[in-house]
């Protein structure tokens, strides 16, 4: 056992992200665990988000050169933090209360637990279906809980000494908390433990475009097949779309005001199961 609390540092990536940083920030120093450091990355902002992260006692550590590849920002930040423990937490994912940094760490002090993650909740400016897609995935977790696996490094925590030992891949473009937890679970042979938080609330949402949406998840789909191999099926991801669709239609169905959402459920849900084939057929 311990005698002295682990040291906990804060690792904030960030790029054109002033609409957020400074309630992050706020957020993140009106803790009610402390002492802890704060350090932010800064990916060639060309907002004021640096600016405004100026204002507040955090360390900048200067991004690596050549293109972002989430891995090796990642990688560098846990090099430069001085804490037993490593929070990460998006510029953009604000925490809602000061106990957050408590209830992120306190599943990794029993030692049952290897990362543990928060509670998303939508920005008030969420779509209806965003709202749903969050409260699925997060919520009291029972439906993540019925998957094979879910797990979100936007805000999170484990011991730094893990990190140190098995680094991110610094290769992969996507989904490279996923990759890190999977490849450990099968070097351990045993899945790495992971506790959700859902008393660690943050802000945390994006309405997407359509074409965001095709670039994000054709870049899942191309690290799920790096992670965990396979073979695309456009079968398989029409149905998932058609049953998505359902369920969209079933959440907006005592939501009036959004019922207008019910038009362009089946578009999004196609380019998002489509976008994942593509990019599981590119590998």
């Amino acid at each position: 056992m311990r005698s002295d609390p682990p040291r906990v540092s804060v690792l904030v990536r960030a790029r054109n992200d002033a609409m957020f940083i400074g309630r992050t920030l706020e957020g993140i120093f009106s803790q009610s665990v402390k002492p802890f450091e704060v350090l932010v990355c800064d990916d060639g902002s060309t907002d004021s988000t640096r600016d405004i992260a100026s204002r507040f006692p955090v360390r900048f550590v200067e991004r690596p050169g050549g293109p972002y590849k989430p891995g090796r920002t990642l990688n560098l930040l846990v090099r430069e933090a001085k804490g037993d423990i490593v929070v990460f937490n998006n510029s953009d994912a604000i925490p809602l209360d000061g106990s957050w940094l408590a209830a992120l760490v306190e599943p990794l002090l029993g030692g049952r637990f290897v990362f543990s993650f928060a509670n998303q909740l939508p920005r008030p400016d969420a779509t209806a279906l965003v709202r749903k897609d969050s409260e699925r995935a997060f919520g009291d977790g029972k439906v993540q809980a019925t998957w094979r696996f879910f797990f979100s490094l936007a805000s999170s925590a484990t011991w730094r000494s893990n990190l140190l030992e098995v680094p991110f891949d610094e290769e992969i473009a996507y989904s490279e908390d996923v990759e890190w937890t999977w490849r450990n679970s099968r070097r351990a042979g045993n899945p790495v433990r992971l506790a959700y938080c859902p008393l660690a609330r943050v802000e945390h949402s994006h309405n997407y475009t359509l074409r965001g949406l095709a670039r994000r998840f054709r870049g899942e789909g191309a690290a799920d097949r790096a992670i965990f191999g396979g073979s695309p099926s456009l079968a398989r991801e029409l149905a998932s779309a058609f049953r998505e669709t359902l369920r969209d239609f079933a959440y907006l169905a005592p939501r009036p005001k959004s019922w207008h959402e019910a038009l362009s459920s089946p578009v999004r849900r196609l380019v998002q199961r489509l976008s994942h084939w593509k990019g599981m057929r590119g590998g």
